[in-house]
């Protein structure tokens, strides 16, 4: 990395005196004032490049420095460095493997050949960086780029950057690479080991064994709450954000107002009276029922997203297909709601995932058996409560009171993660949108 960002300003500048120096050598004599301006130039720029060559020479002999305490681990006189130090040492690596890739970002860019390409053959640590300093430009490109990508102030920001990201990714992985190799460890204690030596499917084989836990249970309940969630709440919830946003009515702003207020008080606040209300109903046990809280709870928040959203679709659409003889109904399924996709996606995959880690509400209401239960032959009340949970209560279980299978829990906790991560990766686009849609007044 280190040699890459040397060598290119030193080609650079040969190449750059070669061609002054054929100039001077080839070209009639020039007059005094031409003579004048051409060495001020010419020293100005020696100049320049001697501090990029100092700039570079720090980054290398630094760069070199901590590649020999990373990877040979000792000293010049045989001391092993500190772990502190090794680790401080293969961060800088990281950050200027990541700086170097910028660079050949930009040096592609400003030849005319797209970062996106430079930023890719810049993934291979010096090849990238000498790839676009050989290539011809492409188009016309001014004579400070090479100052203004090997610029102080440049060489800084990239380092700032590319560190607080690294660092940021850094705190984020290493909790999940830890819980991957956990999932794949053979014994059922906390690993004390950032990586096992001896991978095992030993823990998802559990998971999986009907025998041994009710896991695939435990994820049908989870998922098909998931799904009727999202899909009651993105219905109920878009029909009532319409019905604000469109129509005009007494008690409009007033039910608005007591809507935002219900979202000030949390869920649990209200758990004694949910438990008698479903109690009553004979709902206690049944996963399913968990739907009417998790779209009731959801409502103050996403109408309020979804109304501010959809009253930034003009009304004419809404006349014009008047004009042709649509009616309200058709107006909200064949109009508005083809607009309302990005906002929609938003709140379908944030009800998609609220089941999913909820911990409070279901062990508060699925721990005990509903009147006239069907339990199966062979099945005793407790196996058939545990059939009942959800995820998270499930999982909880694994390392709650006496029991210790935290690599089970790991492996639970992969697969748990799997669809929410497909989710993310499929709508992100949507998400994105969605974060900052409806944020207006009104």
């Amino acid at each position: 990395m280190a040699i890459g960002v040397i060598v290119v300003p030193g080609i650079t500048l040969a190449k750059k005196l070669y061609d002054r120096k054929k100039r001077l050598h080839g070209s009639p004599l020039p007059t005094v004032t031409e003579i004048r301006i051409f060495d001020d130039d010419t020293v100005r720029d020696r100049k320049y490049y001697l501090n990029i060559w100092i700039k570079v020479a720090i980054i290398g002999v630094i760069t070199f420095l901590a590649l020999y305490v990373v990877f040979v681990h000792k000293w010049i006189f045989g001391a092993r460095p500190p772990k502190l130090l090794v680790w401080l040492c293969a961060f800088y690596l990281i950050v200027t493997y990541f700086v170097q890739d910028g660079l050949a970002a930009d040096f592609a860019e400003k030849k005319g050949y797209g970062q996106l390409s430079g930023a890719l053959w810049g993934l291979i640590p010096v090849y990238g960086l000498l790839r676009y300093a050989k290539k011809p430009k492409r188009k016309n490109v001014q004579s400070t780029t090479i100052k203004k990508i090997y610029s102080s102030k440049s060489l800084i920001a990239k380092y700032l950057i590319f560190a607080e990201l690294v660092g940021l990714g850094i705190i984020v992985l290493l909790p999940i690479i830890y819980t991957v190799g956990a999932s794949f460890a053979k014994q059922s204690g906390l690993p004390t080991t950032f990586w096992p030596r001896n991978l095992t499917l030993e823990n998802y084989r559990i998971l999986f064994d009907e025998s041994e836990t009710m896991f695939v249970h435990w994820y049908k309940n989870t998922f098909f709450l998931a799904l009727l969630n999202m899909v009651f709440g993105v219905l109920f919830i878009t029909g009532a954000a319409y019905i604000f946003a469109r129509f005009k009515f007494k008690g409009k702003k007033i039910g608005l107002i007591t809507i935002l207020v219900l979202q000030v008080f949390p869920s649990f606040m209200g758990m004694v009276a949910l438990f008698t209300l479903y109690q009553t109903f004979n709902l206690v046990g049944r996963p399913l029922a968990l739907t009417f809280i998790y779209v009731g709870g959801s409502v103050p928040f996403n109408l309020w997203l979804i109304k501010g959203y959809l009253q930034q679709i003009p009304r004419d659409l809404d006349e014009s297909a008047m004009l042709d003889g649509a009616n309200k109904a058709q107006i909200f399924f064949k109009i508005i709601l083809p607009l309302s996709v990005p906002i929609l996606s938003f709140v379908a995959v944030s009800q998609f995932m609220a089941p999913w880690m909820d911990y409070i509400l279901p062990s508060f209401l699925l721990n005990i058996v509903p009147r006239n239960a069907n339990i199966p032959a062979g099945m005793n009340l407790a196996e058939y409560t545990k059939m009942q949970w959800t995820l998270a209560v499930g999982l909880f279980e694994f390392i709650s009171g006496t029991n210790s299978e935290y690599t089970t829990f790991a492996a639970g906790a992969i697969i748990v993660a799997l669809p929410i991560t497909v989710l993310y990766m499929l709508f992100q686009r949507f998400l994105i949108q969605g974060i900052t849609a409806g944020a207006t007044k009104g």
